[in-house]
């Protein structure tokens, strides 16, 4: 399965998904779903914020030119929201998965779905 096919048949097939992309730590985005314009200056600050969350406390979380307000995160997870807007992030041993998802979709629907690919690709050694 390609990585565009990880974004399209899991992620936005899932319907708990309403844009997503796939990157490495590097901030090198590996798929992504159309119009869902993030760069690697954006993605690059979401994996040092699982780092130091300082970094997204006080900027908040920035995807495709939009900053989210940071909620909470763990070493792993970010989530962060603006108004109808979601973001739920998943840091793996070598890529971020990066989702958007909007009302009526509940945070724990798009949360499932975006664990769920992170834990299949921690157990292939992504």
């Amino acid at each position: 399965m390609s990585w565009q096919d990880y974004v399209d048949k899991q992620l936005l097939a899932s319907r708990c998904v309403t844009k997503a992309a796939i990157a490495g730590h590097d901030g090198n985005v590996w798929a992504k779903s159309e119009g869902f314009d993030i760069s690697k200056d954006e993605v690059a600050k979401i994996v040092a914020g699982f780092e130091n969350e300082s970094l997204l406390t006080g900027g908040g979380v920035t995807i495709a030119g939009t900053r989210y307000i940071y909620l909470s995160g763990t070493d792993r997870i970010i989530r962060a929201k603006l108004g109808k807007v979601g973001v739920h992030c998943m840091k793996t041993q070598q890529a971020v998965v990066i989702s958007l998802y909007e009302d009526p979709i509940q945070p724990q629907q798009a949360a499932s779905v975006v664990e769920k690919l992170g834990d299949y690709l921690l157990g292939c050694g992504y």
